[in-house]
């Protein structure tokens, strides 16, 4: 599986998000600087975390409108997969490729913990490897992760399956809409989510439960 990492100016976690993909893919990933006009050939492209542009007018606003993020849009009408995470996920939102808002946490406090992720839709290209209904453990990272939507939309989103994920047990940090912690668009093909799996995949790091999610792409996408 091919695959580049989009790098913005405050990414902070594209350097984990590269290691991730090169030690389940196989095949090392592309970094591509954010003022590029033009994606190399992939199968997938991902947003990685941090503060773009510092977090700016609002969170992921500045780096959705960069020069990467037209071939970005073209690309995934074209059928390629995206992930954003974390401030990616933000990004995602801006730009219009998913719907809904990222808010300030409703405590107003930055968190970074571990929390309970359930795999609310396990038939997505991002969540095949999982087991519908599925508990796992994952680590979140941020200040902006409260999702909000209107209730139309949200009635859409929970209608077309298109919740892929929520906190579990009452580990929810930031006060989403019906726990959500990541969404998916009506094609199926990007994907946005707060926690961080990319920091997931090795032992030594606390856990490997995040490499499914990695596993169920490079299925897709075989």
């Amino acid at each position: 599986m091919k695959s580049a990492v989009i790098v913005f100016p405050g990414s902070n976690r594209e350097r984990d998000m590269l290691s991730a993909l090169e030690k389940i893919t196989g095949t090392k990933p592309i970094a591509v600087w954010h003022a590029d006009k033009e994606l190399p050939k992939v199968d997938l492209v991902v947003l990685p975390g941090g503060f773009s542009y510092g977090d700016y007018l609002r969170t992921g606003a500045i780096a959705a409108r960069a020069a990467i993020m037209t071939d970005v849009k073209k690309k995934a009408e074209q059928g390629v997969h995206v992930m954003g995470v974390c401030n990616g996920f933000q990004m995602l939102c801006e730009a219009g490729l998913l719907p809904g808002i990222l808010m300030r946490n409703s405590h107003l406090k930055f968190v970074c913990r571990h929390v309970k992720l359930e795999v609310a839709n396990a038939n997505t290209a991002f969540t095949r490897k999982y087991k519908q209904g599925e508990v796992w453990r994952c680590p979140v990272a941020h200040g902006d992760g409260n999702y909000f939507t209107d209730p139309e939309t949200l009635a859409r989103l929970e209608g077309e399956d298109r919740v892929v994920f929520r906190y579990a047990e009452g580990t929810n940090p930031n006060g989403s809409l019906n726990d959500i912690a990541g969404i998916m668009n009506g094609q199926g093909n990007v994907m946005g989510l707060m926690p961080h799996p990319e920091n997931e995949i090795e032992a030594l790091n606390g856990g490997t439960e995040g490499r499914a999610l990695f596993e169920s792409v490079l299925e897709a996408v075989a």
